[in-house]
């Protein structure tokens, strides 16, 4: 079977970056299993044309198997509220593909010198599921400003969003070896229901889908708490599911404490459909200079990979996979090509060329 992917280079880093990727995805999976399907999107976009995500983009995007996307957004592109333009091209596409759970792994990597003292690969490997549709973000263009004086915005929680996203977690926690530290399967939920009754909520619902997964322990953790214990005892968690700002703060702390977001990899995932892409920025001030880390947009295209084998009974996808995050581990670990996000001097292309012969 041969599958169609839709491309979105967009901004800044975004091409350099997603042709890296389709790259190590061609070595690793032949000529002919993926079809990749170019198509127009982002804040360089919209400053020509006038649309961030253009009708055919969309079309293309419903009707592929997966969206491989590369960075949006540049400084100053924004709409006449102020908010930047590169991020509606995300928001348009979670809301239109209903995109519903946004997976960020955080993982310590072989060759990634850790921030956190003492910590080695293997001690820190959890996921972070953000619920990505509701929560705060729901309001984007919807909220209320009055005369300059009052702005206000909706935090939005439902029983289906928070029921499925939490089952979503639970189901990828059956799928994993548990947390490190003690190799017990948990969910953490992520919330503040000692204060706002969203979130009591959200935990309330959280803790009855927990019912159907005895072999699951649920666990619970106030949002400002949950930072000092990311630091202090990452290797307790195993998944943790959060409502769409919380989960979009913690994901990028969890990335800190790995080596930052140059390697963090990133699934939007619905029913349906799946956009894959760095967790990182478009970092316009490298732009065009060959500067950019690929490895966060390497790492998504191999969880795109996992995701289309899973979904399609591919074994040779999920070999692949494995294949492209044991070749660009390996690259790290061997520290000969090190990128300049983590202390190296390699070049975009240059790491791409190591990740390839590392492939052959």
């Amino acid at each position: 079977m041969s599958y169609n992917i839709v491309t979105i280079d967009g901004d800044g880093i975004g091409p350099e970056v997603c042709q890296a990727a389709m790259a190590v995805l061609r070595e690793a999976c032949g000529s002919d299993r993926l079809n990749f399907i170019p198509c127009d999107g982002g804040a360089q976009h919209y400053q020509r044309t006038g649309q961030v995500l253009p009708d055919d983009t969309l079309q293309a995007c419903r009707s592929a198997h997966a969206i491989l996307h590369g960075a949006a957004g540049l400084p100053g592109v924004t709409y006449p509220d102020g908010t930047e333009v590169g991020n509606d091209l995300h928001l348009r596409l979670r809301f239109k593909l209903d995109l519903f759970a946004n997976v960020r792994p955080i993982r310590l990597l072989r060759g990634v010198q850790c921030p956190l003292k003492d910590w080695q690969p293997g001690q820190i490997d959890y996921v972070i599921v953000r619920e990505n549709t509701e929560g705060l973000y729901a309001s984007r263009g919807g909220g209320v400003r009055l005369r300059d004086e009052l702005a206000t915005d909706t935090l939005v929680v439902t029983r289906k969003g928070v029921e499925r996203v939490a089952r979503f977690a639970f189901d990828l926690s059956r799928q994993r070896q548990g947390a490190p530290r003690d190799g017990q399967r948990r969910v953490t939920v992520c919330d503040k229901a000692n204060i706002l009754n969203s979130y009591a909520f959200f935990r309330a619902v959280c803790t009855e889908v927990a019912q159907a997964y005895a072999d699951v322990a649920i666990d619970y953790a106030y949002a400002d708490a949950i930072t000092v214990h990311m630091i202090k005892k990452p290797d307790f968690y195993d998944v943790i599911v959060a409502e769409n700002m919380f989960g979009d703060i913690i994901s990028d702390l969890g990335a800190g404490t790995v080596g930052g977001l140059g390697v963090a990899s990133s699934a939007e995932l619905g029913e349906h459909h799946g956009l894959f892409q760095g967790a990182h920025g478009s970092a316009p001030d490298i732009a065009g200079q060959d500067a950019a880390s690929p490895v966060a947009t390497m790492l998504s295209a191999a969880l795109m990979l996992r995701w289309l084998g899973e979904r399609h009974a591919d074994d040779a996808l999920l070999s692949d996979a494995k294949r492209i995050e044991s070749a660009v581990e390996d690259v790290l670990a061997q520290g000969h090509v090190v990128p300049a996000d983590q202390g190296g001097k390699a070049r975009c292309s240059e790491f791409t060329e190591a990740v390839l012969r590392q492939l052959r």
